[in-house]
This record gives structure tokens, sequence and C-alpha cells, in this order.
């Protein structure tokens, strides 16, 4: 498995090695000894699965999550084709404001890990996309918040051809720079410490 780090600091894209044969094809989108090579620390203890099903057009995002608790996520496309997009959130962040895109397919079959405080979004390209993902914590709704990913600082090209599809909390989202304004986002460096308790030990009796 190959391991890129990306433009945000911590989120890491990994392609795993596909192996074809006459049946169809086998392969591992998770691999904990290349994961902690890359990340230096293991990956957390799953809490949720999330599994979505899209049509093309579809863009969800950009999500992330109250800071604390905060969540890490693992993603992966199962099914389809999607621009997965990480947006650096966390105010006083090395890399805040940056974005990066990456291409999932059924080709590559890539993945992507994102640290606790970052934000989440991803494009359709294709219809029944499947995106599934591992999370650190579970899902609570009032500690879910949305940033506009048509927001024109995160710079995204994401004109794929078709009218896009968004929620309607999507469609009324806030900018970055409203949710700087506003108190809203996260924190680098507890984001950081956050981080790093996930990869703890617990404790047992």
């Amino acid at each position: 498995m190959q391991a890129r780090k990306l433009a945000v600091e911590g989120a890491i894209e990994f392609t795993p090695r596909v192996f074809p044969d006459d049946r169809g094809m086998f392969l591992s989108p998770y691999q904990e000894e290349a994961f902690v090579e890359a990340h230096g620390a293991p990956l957390f203890r799953v809490a949720q699965t999330n599994h979505s099903v899209s049509k093309r057009g579809v863009m969800r995002g950009v999500h992330y999550t109250v800071t604390p608790p905060g969540v890490a996520k693992y993603v992966y496309c199962a099914r389809g084709k999607a621009l997965d997009i990480v947006v650096d959130i966390r105010v006083g962040s090395p890399t805040f404001g940056k974005t990066d895109v990456v291409l999932m397919d059924q080709e590559t079959h890539r993945t992507m890990y994102f640290p606790v405080g970052l934000g989440h979004a991803f494009v359709a390209l294709e219809d029944d996309t499947v995106m599934s993902y591992m999370i650190s914590g579970t899902y609570v709704p009032q500690n879910e918040l949305a940033l506009s990913v048509l927001d024109p600082a995160l710079e995204l090209s994401l004109d794929i051809g078709v009218e896009p599809i968004l929620s309607e909390r999507d469609r009324v989202a806030i900018t970055l720079a409203e949710a700087k304004e506003r108190g809203l986002l996260p924190d680098y460096a507890t984001s950081r410490e956050l981080e790093r308790r996930l990869t703890e030990a617990p404790v047992t009796a």
C-alpha cells in the first residue's frame, strides 16, 4: 500500500495494491502496518461506520464535528467514483484554509484519512456511488455543522458537467470566514490533543 501526505496537515491518501484474476479481484482498503508507518500511530478505535449512496452530481459537505468531541475518519469509495475533499478548518493550523481533493474510483481504490478537526466533503461523479467510512465517534446531530462547499475562498474546482445536487442544509451553509468570525471552528491545538488521545490504549481493570 502506498501512502501520500496531502496538502492539509495530517490528512493522508492511501492506494492499495489490487490483485485481479479470472474471478474478479481482491484488495485491502485499510492496512494497519502501512497506516502506522504513514501516520505514526495506530488507527482510532472505530465507534461507528457510515455508508451513503449518491447519484451523479450530489455534493455532500463540507461537514465537520464540534471539537471537542471531534471525530477522525477513514474514507473509502466502495462503488462508483467521487471527488473526496478535505478542508483544514482548524484555527491556528499551519495549513488553515487549505484544501485537497482525491479521486476515488474503482481503478485505484484510494482511501483517505481525516484527523480530528477537519472538514469533509465529496462529489459523486457517477450514479450509485457508495462512500463508506469508519469514524472515531458516534453521530450526535447537535455536534454536526456544515460549511459551504461552494465557498469561493476554498478554491475548489467542482464543475463536473451537471447541476450540483445539495441538501437544504448544505445549500444554506455559511462560509469558512463566517464560521471563523462566529467562533464555530475547531482549534488546532485542541484537535491535535484529541487526535493523540484516540490512539491511547484503553484503561482495563
